[in-house]
Order: structure tokens, then sequence, then C-alpha cells
């Protein structure tokens, strides 16, 4: 009997591009190098563009350059990249000590050299997500690199008169000389096949980024490396340090990060006290405890948490942000500048050296009657990716006192995860309060109690939705058709981001299976949307958040923090 043929749907083709990327990435890595213009770069290529990830929104177009997703990409990625041949993933191997001047994007923490005109070293410390990451952002923009080169050309090949003029202008913008912008505007709009006012909308948006070169320069180069490579056969070339091979999936830099943390601890007695971990960002439970106290005698009106960030916020109060953390600083805070290469930052909250005057009132704090069983709060800034399961788990592993017999048992009472993700269902702000995380592309799923439920977030005027949360391989790998999939199957995902699965892997072993810490720790997970990537002009690429933020941000610190106070 013949079987008919099935064709794949589109959310079908696309996670099984998804799994492809993930695959060829992984062994590039092993391998060393690789060549965009070569069969494995256009691997990547064809995965890609298969898969045609909504923040790169019109990447499949063969003249249209995608303006938000150049914007998105270029915040990522440290400035200069666009002129390079040659880049090079490393880990932490000297350089900071070295005369390179250290450039790091605005949107992610990671170091990069500008070792000469045409090679850029990159520092890659926190994960394999981190290294697939780049590599997605690259092979985007070799494909709008391609574009640009194409619309440079004639009919007959030769070069256009848009490109001969935009080098001109490139060239009096580096020597700081005057050109007619508006002029400029319409070469862009030729080379990059796109309306003159999305040209100017798109140029001001560079413009305001303080890292990153002008949407001039970065067409220009882009377009002449493609052309290089082309006409010149001068390949373009991405490799892995050996170093960088060897240390990736080791947790090298997350045992460097624990053991700082917990040598801290001890050394301010605080090891064997109730310890509730707060992954957030590292302004919000500082300010949510002692903002108003701080800025009462400067912001007179406004007396609440959510009154008082809000104004934070602005730029114009920017001076008052350290007034909040000397208060902070002389009320218990400690704050651990990071050396391990983590990039994962650490405030540790004593509340034993509170004063509970300080304190804001909607948190409902009193001090402990015993100081010895007062909490200890430690906020570590957001992981990234993998980086969340090596991380919690060298945190949550016993301390062994370096030179001696003295072993720590960690006693952690909670885990509280503050995450920005992807929602599915509402819009930009609203919360997410997960019941489950499933792994993208595998057949592992961590279901779990949370302490914290959609009733506890509603009447505040945001959507609250709950639900299982998927955990990506990364932000610009999803498309419409997979998003849809997760919603409208039997999964009924709410949301996706980036750690959920990989913290949960890391806290189910120390509980469940280690039994290192104790097994009947409180969990809680929210989650606030900094993006709907199923609806047009609301991706990541679209831009932050910005003051919307603030609401959904201190509400989930504010409960976090009441939960602990409460326990």
């Amino acid at each position: 009997m013949m079987q008919p043929n099935q064709t794949r749907s589109r959310a079908q083709e696309s996670r099984a591009a998804v799994q492809r990327l993930y695959i060829a990435m992984r062994h590039l890595l092993i391998r060393g190098s690789y060549k965009p213009g070569g069969m494995s770069g256009k691997t990547l290529l064809d995965n890609l563009m298969i898969l045609r990830p909504e923040i790169y929104g019109s990447i499949t177009d063969q003249e249209r350059v995608e303006l938000n997703g150049l914007h998105y990409v270029f915040q990522r990625l440290p400035q200069g990249i666009e002129e390079c041949r040659f880049i090079r993933l490393i880990t932490r191997e000297g350089y900071e000590h070295s005369h390179f001047e250290p450039i790091v994007p605005p949107k992610r923490r990671r170091n990069a050299y500008r070792i000469d005109v045409l090679e850029m070293y990159i520092e890659m410390t926190r994960g394999r997500s981190d290294i697939y990451d780049i590599l997605t952002h690259l092979t985007f923009l070799y494909a709008e690199a391609s574009k640009i080169y194409r619309n440079s050309l004639d009919s007959k090949g030769r070069q256009k008169r848009e490109w001969r003029l935009l080098a001109e202008i490139v060239e009096h913008e580096k020597k700081g000389e005057e050109f007619k912008v508006e002029t400029a505007y319409t070469y862009l709009s030729t080379l990059l096949g796109r309306t003159y006012d999305e040209i100017v909308h798109a140029c001001r948006r560079f413009a305001e980024e303080d890292m990153v070169n002008s949407l001039f320069h970065i067409t220009y180069w882009l377009g002449q490396m493609a052309k290089d490579e082309i006409e010149s056969d001068l390949d373009r070339e991405i490799s892995f340090s050996s170093s960088l091979r060897e240390k990736t999936g080791h947790h090298y830099y997350g045992e460097l990060w624990a053991a700082a943390v917990k040598e801290t601890l001890l050394e301010r007695g605080l090891i064997e006290r109730p310890l509730h971990i707060v992954s957030a960002n590292l302004h919000s439970t500082m300010n949510a405890l002692f903002a108003p106290a701080a800025t009462a005698q400067k912001l007179r009106g406004s007396r609440s948490v959510f009154d008082v960030a809000r104004a934070l916020s602005q730029p114009e109060h920017r001076p008052l942000r350290q007034v909040v953390t000397n208060m902070a600083l002389k009320n218990g805070m400690t704050e651990l500048i990071d050396t391990s290469g983590s990039n994962i930052g650490v405030q540790i909250f004593d509340t034993a050296a509170c004063d509970p005057k300080l304190i804001s009132a909607e948190l409902n704090f009193a001090a402990a009657a015993n100081p010895d069983t007062a909490p200890v709060i430690l906020v570590m800034d957001y992981a990234f990716g993998e980086q969340a399961y090596e991380s919690m788990d060298e945190l949550l592993r016993p301390y062994h006192v370096p030179g001696s017999d003295k072993v720590y048992d960690m006693p952690v009472e909670s885990i509280n995860i503050m995450g920005k993700a992807g929602i599915l269902e509402g819009i930009k702000g609203d919360l997410m309060i997960p019941d489950a995380h499933i792994f993208e592309g595998t057949a592992d799923n961590y279901p779990f109690s949370n302490d914290f439920t959609a009733e506890r977030f509603e009447n505040h005027g945001l959507g609250v939705y709950a639900g299982p949360m998927v955990t990506v391989l990364g932000t610009s790998l999803q498309n419409r058709q997979i998003l849809e999939y997760f919603v409208e199957s039997s999964w009924r995902a709410v949301g996706l981001e980036m750690e959920g699965a990989h913290y949960q892997k890391a806290i189910q072993a120390a509980t469940h299976i280690r039994k290192s810490v104790n097994p009947d720790l409180r969990l809680r997970y929210a989650y606030y949307a900094s993006d709907n990537p199923l609806v047009t002009g609301h991706t990541l690429a679209s831009g932050s958040l910005g003051v919307d933020g603030v609401k959904p941000t201190y509400l989930i610190t504010v409960e976090i923090l009441k939960s602990i106070f409460q326990s």
C-alpha cells in the first residue's frame, strides 16, 4: 500500500532548521574555524533563510535590507566589526591586561579588542548560548551585506554612482567634515532598497547609540567587505581559540564566580544564615528597599516604590541613583564586582543590618527577633542562556573552604527568578507566571510548583498569563510558525525566554538528586514581557520597553521581597 505524500508544515520545517543550525554551530566550534562565504557559512545561511526569524524581518527579501534587525544586531556586536574581515572568538586570555582598548557593545556585556584594521577578537565567557547568539547575528549581517553589494551594481554589473558617492560621504564623516545629509539619505535609499522615510528614521536611531557607528558607515563597510570577497577572493573568516574550545561547557567561569560569592558570604558571617536567591537586574531590589527613603527630600511628591522607580528612570534624576546606592551600602548591602569573567554582578543584602525605618513601607519588613535568623538576600544579575545552568549549579553546591576541611551547605530558603521574556498572547509590559519550562528542540520539560500565582498579580492594570514557558536556544532563532505552534497546540505556552529550563535543571539536580540544598525551598518565577514576537512592531528589534517596563519590573520585585519577608 502506497503511503500518501505528507508535506511538512512551516512549523516543522522551522524546528528542523533550528536543530540544524544548533548542530552546525556546535560542529564549527569544535572544528575551530569556518568561512562565511564557504560551504559551512552557506549551511548556516540556508537554514536561517528557511527559518526566517521574526527579529530579522525581511532577511529573505532579495533587495530590501532589514533596518530594525541591523539596529538590534549592532547594539549587541562590538563597534567597528563591520570593517573586520577576521573575527576570532576567545575566552578571557589576558587581553584585559594589554594596551588594547576593550570595546563593549551597548546591549551585551562582552569585551572585544580591535587587534588591527582587519581583525577583531571577542571574549566569550558566558557559555554556548553566547557563542550561538553571536554566530547567528554574524550570519544575518553577511546576508544583508550581500544585498548591499548587489544593490550597488547596475544591470551590467558596474558600480552604481550612489556607491561611489557613499564612499565619499563616509570619508567626510570620518574626518568630521560636513556633507549634505538629505542627499546621503537618498543614496542609502537606493543601496538599502528602502524608502526615504525609512532611511531617515533608521539613521536617527543609529545616531542615538553611543557605541554604534552611523548607518552610512555600516552600509559602506558591509558592502565593501562583501565586494572584496566576491571580486578579489579576500575571504572573511570566523575562528575559535583553542582555549575557548577547551573551556566551553566545563563551568570554568561559573565555578570562579560562585566561589567568590561564597567566600564573601563566609567573610561577612552570612554563610549559615537563611539565604534567598534572586535572579534579576541589579537595581530593582535595591531601589525597592531603599529608594523612597533615600530620595524623600528630593522627590517629595513620590512616596511609593513605583513612583520613585519611575522618577529614577528619568535622565534628569540620574544623580539620585547614587544616593540610593550609598544608603544601601550603609544598611547591609555588599556589592561584588565580578572579576571571574562571567559578567554576572552580585548584591548581597544582610537584612539584620537594615534600619527598618528606611525600608519601604509596602514591603511589610520587620526586623528579625534573632539576628542569626534574619534573611540574607543574594541578587544575581541576569545570566545568558546556558550560563544560567552553570551559575545556579555552582552556586547551589556546598562550599569547601580552601585550605580547610570545613564544608558549608548552602542554606537556601527560596529561589526567585524575575526575567524578561517574549509573550505569546498579550502585549509588552504584561506578566507571565509559569508552571513549567519546555526546552525547545529537545524532549526536556520541567514542571514545578510555583509559589507565585497569576491571581497574585491581578488588578494592577497589567495582563497576567499563566502556563508553560518555552526556553529557546536563542532569541534570534524564532519565527511566527514555531511560536504559533507552541501557542495553539496542546503545549499552550504563554511565552518564551532563554534561561528558565537551565535554571530549573540545576535546581532540580541540587534539591532532588544531590540533595545539597533544602528540597522544600520555595520557587518563584515571574516574567514581564519585553516584546511580543507575534505582533508586527512589537519584536525586540522595535526597541526596548523604556519607562513602560518600570511597573511590571517593580511589581514583581515588590512581590518577591514581600514573600521573602513573610517567610
